[in-house]
């Protein structure tokens, strides 16, 4: 009917849920007001003859709108239908009570006109919040199509170089195989890799599918691939024990790939050789084939084959030795830590330059690491320099020289060394114990270039005090020693493009870096808003004194309101127990205890943490220090001791940059003195940790550039 007021179809017809609500309560507040008084006004008048109560009579309800032209109106008369009991009764009292109150019409009219100017600014505001919502949805589509574009292209770049590294690294193992087989000579060998090695040429569309091609058909596509470019880089063959991730048990397992990976970034050649240790299931791992022809190794009198495994890792091709005879040698549950240790990496160094020879390779760098590949510099001088290597050169790696391995000298004889020719002061024999022979020592003497890897020591430093007994012949050879610090990954450890974290940041926009803190303290539990200080600690071994010390820095930072994260797990059960005990000892909301290293965890510690709290700036494993300051996090040491004040203000000679860096910038400042930094001097300290991120410390820095720089020095000798 014209004019009624429905309920029910005011909700159909309602465009908006939301707006109908709004209504439905003002319409519903109006009609309980109304019905109050109705109730307080009396539903009789009185009969003025005789006083007798009669009955009101009803009048129509009118209600008061405005026309288009804005002037107050009454429209046809109207019935409110409501939906509950009595409804009649109720309707009528409502009307007799409205015409009762039509003097205030005016108060009426005043609520519904407040009403709906409330409600029309609310449907406005509505309206334009969904607008500007729909407008910011819009734009961070185009943002997310923007981002996803440009990782595309970034991972098919990555991917083509990946490409070209794999091939390469495929073809030249696979020459290798048909050199062993008889399939081709030596000389042509030397030659098809010197043009695979060429780094204009774009092995990966010249070559394709090269696993399921037989030697034959390759070697036919090799002899018809004429597109040649001069070579820039060198070819480089490390001999070593350990390699991330196959097997890994200090420093030098991880100094071997990164390495290797940023030589080989810069257009150099990298091979890798190791040991065929029984652990290692190599016919699981995709891209690993035997090779069919055997290598013949001399070892105690007599010849010995081995078995050749060959395969690409991180781009970089990887051969491994298997003793044939001598089986046991591998096979063991552990790596190093055995009493014939000395004969098991002899007969590996020794086989793994029967398999150059045999292959008819020609490095331009032999690199061996440690005493465990050693004895390669005697033995390359002594033998196999005349057998076809006469132009490649030998840098030593020594990770620390607390390991030297003392023997016999007639143990010499084993790989078919003259013990009599070597048990020299100048030469193998030991400088404290003259009746054996150091195979360290023989490392140093017999190589080209010495690089000691160290992120904090300078070159003085190691000689003097840190030579076990060496000191005279690192002195000798002093001009051909160089320090080289570690590096880490930053194509993983890096919070730019770091997958692990929420959002990723830089020292040029450090806003994610605030997203992560707040990630941290919420996946912690941690109370407060981000202005309280997180001091994060990220642990491998915890020696009895650390222990002492991380207790009494904890101590500290609570004190002074920061908030404390610990993460990892010592391999020693009685330091977990100690830290477990200090855990439910401490029960305190501002600290909390990570007992198992978790890699996503780590790297949000990281990113979280307004500092890192370090066990040693020397950290060749981890490398906590280097990122750390790449995260944006200031690396603290449990405690300062004399030597980091005093390096921190002399530098000794023989530095690297990054240890000049790091202990004049963060080695002398404690945690009392960080902490204080950060509350009273925050502009000062947000400037320091910017600068600091701005830092290269990976490997492609100066590791690799020291590093090249060696092995130009040594290809001109």
């Amino acid at each position: 009917m014209k004019g009624e007021i429905s309920l029910t179809r005011l909700e159909a017809s309602s465009p908006s849920r939301t707006l109908f609500r709004v209504e439905l309560e003002v319409a519903r507040a109006l009609m309980e007001a109304l019905a109050n008084a109705a109730v307080s006004s009396p539903f009789f008048q009185i009969n003025p003859s005789n006083g007798s109560r009669l009955p009101l009579k009803a009048r129509t309800l009118r209600c008061f709108r405005k026309d288009e032209n804005g002037t107050s109106s009454f429209t046809e008369p109207s019935q409110m239908e409501l939906e509950v009991h009595n409804t009649d009764t109720i309707q009528e009292s409502i009307v007799s009570t409205i015409g009762g109150l039509e003097t205030n019409h005016d108060d009426i009219w005043k609520l519904f006109n407040d009403a709906q100017r409330n409600i029309l600014h609310l449907n406005k505001q509505r309206l334009m919040a969904l607008g500007e919502l729909s407008k910011t949805q819009r734009e961070k589509q185009l943002l997310l199509d923007r981002i996803e574009h440009l990782e595309a292209q970034n991972q098919s770049v990555v991917k083509v170089k990946t490409d070209n590294q794999s091939v390469c690294c495929e073809l030249l193992l696979r020459m290798d195989s048909m050199v062993l087989s008889g399939l081709i000579g030596t000389e042509e060998a030397s030659d098809l890799r010197r043009m695979v090695m060429e780094n204009k040429v774009s092995l990966g569309d010249a070559f394709c599918n090269i696993q399921q091609k037989g030697d034959t058909e390759l070697l036919t596509e090799l002899r018809h691939f004429s597109d040649k470019s001069k070579r820039i880089g060198f070819h480089i063959v490390h001999i070593c024990t350990e390699m991330a991730p196959i097997v890994s048990v200090g420093s030098l397992a991880s100094y071997v790939t990164g390495i290797s990976c940023a030589l080989q970034r810069k257009g150099n050649l990298v091979e890798v050789i190791l040991p065929k240790y029984s652990s290692l299931d190599l016919e699981e791992v995709q891209g690993f084939r035997k090779v069919e022809a055997e290598v013949r190794s001399y070892f105690g009198g007599r010849w010995h084959g081995n078995r050749i495994w060959t395969g690409v890792i991180y781009g970089i091709g990887v051969t491994f030795i298997e003793p044939l005879y001598h089986s046991s040698f591998f096979n063991r549950d552990k790596i190093y830590g055995y009493s014939d240790d000395f004969e098991r990496f002899t007969y590996f160094s020794r086989a793994s330059l029967d398999y150059l020879v045999k292959s008819g390779k020609q490095p331009d760098v032999l690199h061996i690491h440690n005493w465990e590949t050693a004895i390669i510099g005697p033995l390359f001088w002594d033998i196999f320099v005349n057998q076809g290597l006469g132009s490649t050169r030998i840098l030593f790696t020594c990770h620390g020289f607390n390991s030297q391995c003392l023997e016999k000298p007639d143990t010499l004889a084993l790989c078919g060394l003259d013990p009599s020719r070597l048990h020299r002061p100048d030469r193998l024999q030991d400088n404290i114990k003259t009746h054996l022979v150091n195979i360290l020592k023989g490392g140093i003497v017999y190589s080209n270039k010495v690089v000691v890897a160290s992120s904090i020591h300078s070159k003085d430093r190691i000689i003097r005090n840190l030579s076990h007994g060496l000191e005279s012949t690192l002195a000798i050879h002093k001009e051909k020693l160089l320090v080289s610090p570690y590096g880490f990954d930053d194509t993983i450890w890096d919070p730019s493009k770091d997958k692990f974290l929420p959002a990723k940041y830089s020292a040029d926009d450090m806003k994610g870096k605030s997203v992560c803190k707040i990630a941290l303290k919420q996946r912690l539990g941690f109370s407060g808003d981000t202005s309280s200080v997180i001091v994060g600690c990220i642990y491998s071994q915890v020696s009895d004194v650390d222990l002492e010390n991380l207790k009494a820095a904890v101590l500290l930072a609570m004190r002074k309101g920061a908030q404390f994260v610990f993460m990892g797990a010592s391999k020693t059960p009685s330091v977990n127990a100690e830290l477990e005990s200090f855990q439910e000892e401490l029960k305190d909301e501002n600290v909390r205890f990570v007992n198992k290293y978790n890699e996503g965890v780590a790297h949000l510690v990281l990113a979280g943490s307004d500092i890192i709290l370090c066990q040693s700036f020397h950290d060749p494993v981890q490398q906590v220090p280097l990122k750390a300051i790449k995260y944006g996090a200031a690396p603290v040491a449990i405690t300062l001791n004399d030597y980091t004040l005093r390096h921190s203000e002399n530098h000794d000679f023989g530095s690297t940059n990054v240890s000049l860096y790091l202990l004049s910038t963060f080695a002398n400042m404690s945690l009392s003195q960080a902490l204080d930094q950060i509350k009273n001097d925050p502009t000062r300290w947000n400037l320091k940790i910017k600068d600091a991120m701005l830092k290269d410390f990976s490997w492609d820095a100066e590791c690799h550039d020291i590093h090249s720089e060696a092995y130009a020095s040594i290809k001109n000798l």
